[in-house]
């Protein structure tokens, strides 16, 4: 049973959208834009961390470093970071607090990479701007198998883009992904869509479609390049997925990860009851955020002992 605290939260963001209507045109990008730097203004930092702005292959970046973690052992392990924002919103600013946490719990350091946004700039920028960070680390000296994607929500889109990306152009893989309520399916034909609509206090239907059409500008939801559910998914290195049961999204990560499975992926799913999306931000006052963040950190801590325990594992192997 959820938290009496997740649940608090959860009225309390009912409670706003009720009193928050939506714009008639459904999106209104600024607004977007300004309420989650208000709410990361909010959250603050529950994790010391240092922070350095970096140019990472022609696109800005950001380091994040908790002051808790060494940073001989933090060099064993970089986890870079792309976050969420409906493609239109959020920054290395905005997604810093969760960014440190990660990076406290995986004990590695967190690149945060503020790739381009739509409309400003459509598909294909964003994934453009990812595969760029990538290669950057590899020419900075960091091993693939030392590096483990992270992504929220359309963040979690671009990881899986990426991933994709590297395996069709014979680039090395990371040594595995971490996807938090991604949006695997930007056609929206999961039946969560529908079976949650009335539960997600988060996502909107209306908003989302409108954020899908000025990200891709014309392309095809349906592309494999664009959503990954219509990828051949084989190849790829062990995933993490976590999505909360209240979710619109939900179906896009439970049709993701049969169909990985079935391409001889490893993959762990985990649906958290009664979480909403994006649950991870409330870190500082849910339990079931606090949770999930160890998880993560378990997973990536994971895959840094499995590459020390044996050196020549090709980390794009599926694992037993």
């Amino acid at each position: 049973m959820p938290s009496v605290r997740s649940r608090i939260v959860n009225g309390c963001l009912r409670l706003k959208r009720g009193l928050s209507p939506e714009p008639a045109e459904g999106l209104d990008v600024a607004r977007e834009r300004a309420e989650l730097a208000a709410l990361a203004r909010a959250l603050g930092l529950r994790v010391s961390a240092d922070r350095e702005a970096v140019d990472s292959g022609g696109v800005p970046a950001e380091w994040v470093l908790p002051r808790s973690v060494d940073k001989a052992e933090a060099a064993g392990q970089t986890i870079l970071f792309l976050h969420g924002g409906s493609f239109n919103s959020g920054s290395p600013a905005v997604h810093r607090p969760v960014a440190a946490d990660v990076a406290a719990a995986a004990r590695s350091r967190v690149l945060v990479v503020d790739y381009r946004l739509a409309p400003e700039h459509p598909y294909p920028a964003a994934p453009e701007d990812a595969m760029a960070a990538y290669r950057w680390l590899l020419a900075q000296g960091t091993r693939p198998e030392d590096i483990v994607l992270l992504g929220d929500s359309a963040g979690g889109t671009l990881v899986l883009n990426l991933l994709l990306a590297l395996r069709d152009s014979g680039s090395p893989l990371p040594a595995g992904a971490v996807c938090l309520s991604p949006c695997t399916d930007l056609a929206l034909t999961g039946e969560s869509w529908s079976s949650r609509a009335g539960r997600d206090v988060i996502l909107e239907r209306r908003k989302v479609e409108r954020s899908v059409e000025i990200y891709l500008r014309g392309a095809d939801p349906s592309s494999p390049l664009v959503s990954p559910l219509y990828a051949e998914l084989g190849g790829l290195p062990p995933l993490l997925v976590q999505v909360g049961s209240e979710e619109v999204l939900l179906a896009d990560s439970e049709r993701l990860a049969r169909k990985a499975r079935a391409a001889g992926v490893a993959v762990e799913l985990e649906i958290w009851e009664g979480m909403q999306h994006e649950w991870h931000f409330t870190a500082g006052f849910v339990p079931e955020a606090r949770q999930a963040l160890a998880r993560i950190g378990d997973f990536a801590l994971s895959l840094r002992r499995k590459v020390s325990a044996e050196p020549g594992l090709d980390p794009a192997s599926p694992q037993p």
